[in-house]
C-alpha cells in the first residue's frame, strides 16, 4: 500500500528532464555561437595579417582560402546553432507544455490523475486488508491470553494454598480462553479470505492505473528518441552538402598554388625585371635635407623621403590592398581576447567579436609587403633613436618641449607593454599624467606617477573627470 509513489514521481522527473535536454542543447547552442564567432575574428584577422604581409602571389591566395573557409564553417555553425534553438529546444518546450498542465495549487494535473487513480483502486483492497490486520492482532491476542491461563492453572495445581473454588475460577477462565482462540482464528481465515477473493480485482485496477502511467511515460521516451535524433542530424556536417564543398574548394585553391607563376611575378614586379628609376641630378633645395623626427620613422607605412632621385618613368608595384595602418602588440589583442565573455550575451545581435574588438586593436601587423625600405645603404648608420648623430643633436627624446603644455591626469582603459625603449608600459586601472596632446599617429606624451616619461597609445586611456 502506498508503493504507488515511485510511478507517481516518475510524471515529475519527467517534465524536469524536458528542461534538463532543454539545457542541454541551450548550452550547445551557445558553444557553437562563440565558435562561429571566434572563427570569424580569427579569419578576419588573419587575412590582414597575410594581406599585408611579405607573402605573395598564388601561394597567399592559398593561404587566404583557410580563412575563406573559416568564414564559411563559421556560417555553417551559425545554422546549427540556429537550428538547435529555433526548431529543436522551441519543439521540446511545446511538447513539455502540452504534455504537462499546471494546477493552481501547485504540481501538474497528470500527477494529481495518477495519484487519484493508484488511491481509488487500491482503497478497497486496503480496507479489507485493515481488516485482516486487526483480526490477526485479536487472534494472536487470543492466542496469548489462553497461553497464560493454561500457565497460571498448572501452576495452581501445585500450590495446596488455593482452595477448590479459586481453582474453579481458573479453569473455567481457560475453557474461554480456548473459546475466544476459535472464534478470532475463524473470523482471521474469514477476513483473510475475503482480501484474497479482493486481490485480483485490485491487481487489475492497479495496473490499469499503471498502464495509463506507462503510456504517458512511453510517449515521452519517444518524443525524446525523435529530438536527440533531429539534434544529430544539425550536429552532423559530414553528410550536408555545403560542408563537403568548403573542403573540396579549400583543395583546389591549394593546388593552383605556383611557385614558379609566383617567382616569374616577383621578378617582374619586385627583382631585374621592374621598371628602373635611376638618379639624376637635381638642384638643392632646403626641404631635401630635413631630417625625420623621432615620431615619423615609428609610422613604418609612411615610409622615407627620398633625396637625390628624380621620379621618371612608370614605377610597377603590387598596388596596396590596405590603406590603413594593421599592427598591434601581441600582448594587446591577448588582453582584448581576455576580456570578452562569451556567455554575456543571450540574444542574437548580429556582432561579432571581431566587431567588439575593432575599436581597441589598432594594428596587426608590423611587416607589410609594401613597406618602404631606406636609401641610406650606409653601414654606419644606426636606427637607434637615442644616437648621439641625430640630425638634430637630441640626446634625450625625453627632454620637456620649450613650449608649456597643460597637463592632464589621466586611468588606463587597457594593458600596454612598452614596445621600444621610448614607450611607456601600465596596466589597465592606472593613473597617469599626460603631458602633450595626441600627434598625427595617434601617440600620447606622458609621465607615470614614479616619474618615468615616455610615449603611450591615446586611445588607451581617458581623461579622469
Amino acid at each position: 500500500v502506498g508503493n504507488y509513489k515511485r510511478t507517481v514521481k516518475r510524471i515529475d522527473d519527467g517534465h524536469r528532464l524536458c528542461n534538463d535536454l532543454m539545457n542541454c542543447i541551450h548550452e550547445r547552442a551557445r558553444i557553437e555561437k562563440v565558435y562561429a564567432q571566434q572563427l570569424t575574428e580569427w579569419a578576419k584577422r588573419w587575412k590582414q595579417l597575410v594581406e599585408k604581409g611579405p607573402q605573395y602571389g598564388t601561394v597567399e591566395r592559398a593561404w587566404c582560402a583557410f580563412m575563406s573557409e573559416a568564414e564559411k564553417v563559421s556560417e555553417l555553425h551559425l545554422e546549427v546553432k540556429s537550428s538547435l534553438m529555433n526548431e529543436d529546444f522551441e519543439k521540446i518546450k511545446n511538447w513539455q507544455k502540452e504534455a504537462f498542465h499546471k494546477q493552481m495549487m501547485g504540481g501538474f494535473k497528470e500527477t494529481k490523475e495518477a495519484e487519484d487513480g493508484f488511491r481509488k483502486a487500491q482503497k478497497p483492497w486496503a480496507k479489507k486488508l485493515k481488516e485482516v490486520e486487526a483480526a490477526k492482532k485479536a487472534y494472536h491476542a487470543a492466542c496469548k491470553e489462553e497461553k497464560l491461563a493454561i500457565s497460571r492453572e498448572t501452576n495452581s495445581k501445585a500450590d495446596p494454598a488455593l482452595n477448590p473454588e479459586q481453582l474453579k475460577k481458573l479453569q473455567d477462565k481457560v475453557e474461554r480462553s480456548k473459546q475466544d482462540v476459535l472464534k478470532t482464528k475463524e473470523k482471521y481465515e474469514k477476513s483473510l479470505k475475503e482480501l484474497d477473493n479482493a486481490t485480483p480485482q485490485y491487481m487489475e485496477n492497479m495496473e490499469q492505473v499503471f498502464e495509463q502511467c506507462q503510456q504517458f511515460e512511453e510517449k515521452r521516451l519517444r518524443f525524446f528518441r525523435e529530438v536527440l535524433l533531429e539534434v544529430q542530424k544539425h550536429l552532423d556536417l559530414s553528410n550536408a552538402a555545403s560542408y563537403k564543398n568548403i573542403y573540396r574548394e579549400l583543395e583546389q585553391n591549394i593546388k593552383t598554388a605556383d611557385a614558379v607563376e609566383d617567382l616569374r611575378w616577383f621578378r617582374a614586379n619586385q627583382g631585374p625585371g621592374m621598371s628602373m628609376n635611376w638618379p639624376q641630378f637635381e638642384e638643392w633645395s632646403a626641404d631635401l635635407n630635413r631630417t625625420l623626427s623621432r615620431r615619423e620613422k615609428k609610422k613604418a607605412s609612411d615610409g622615407v623621403t627620398l633625396t637625390g632621385i628624380n621620379q621618371t618613368g612608370d614605377q610597377v608595384s603590387q598596388p596596396n590592398k590596405h590603406s590603413s595602418s594593421l599592427s598591434v602588440p601581441s600582448n594587446t589583442v591577448q588582453s582584448v581576447q581576455s576580456s570578452y565573455n562569451p556567455f554575456e550575451d543571450e540574444e542574437d545581435t548580429g556582432s561579432t567579436v571581431s566587431e567588439k574588438e575593432d575599436n581597441k586593436i589598432k594594428n596587426v601587423s608590423s611587416y607589410e609587403k609594401n613597406q618602404s625600405y631606406p636609401t641610406d645603404w650606409s653601414d654606419e648608420e644606426s636606427n637607434n633613436p637615442f644616437s648621439s648623430t641625430d640630425a638634430n643633436g637630441d640626446t634625450n627624446p625625453f627632454d620637456e618641449d620649450t613650449s608649456p603644455a597643460m597637463e592632464v591626469r589621466v586611468r588606463a582603459l587597457y594593458d600596454y607593454e612598452g614596445q621600444e625603449q621610448d614607450e611607456l608600459s601600465f596596466k589597465a586601472g592606472d593613473e597617469l599624467t599626460k603631458m602633450e596632446n595626441e600627434d598625427e599617429q595617434g601617440w600620447c606624451k606622458g609621465r607615470l606617477d614614479n616619474g618615468q616619461v615616455g610615449l603611450y597609445p591615446a586611445n588607451y586611456v581617458e581623461p579622469i573627470q
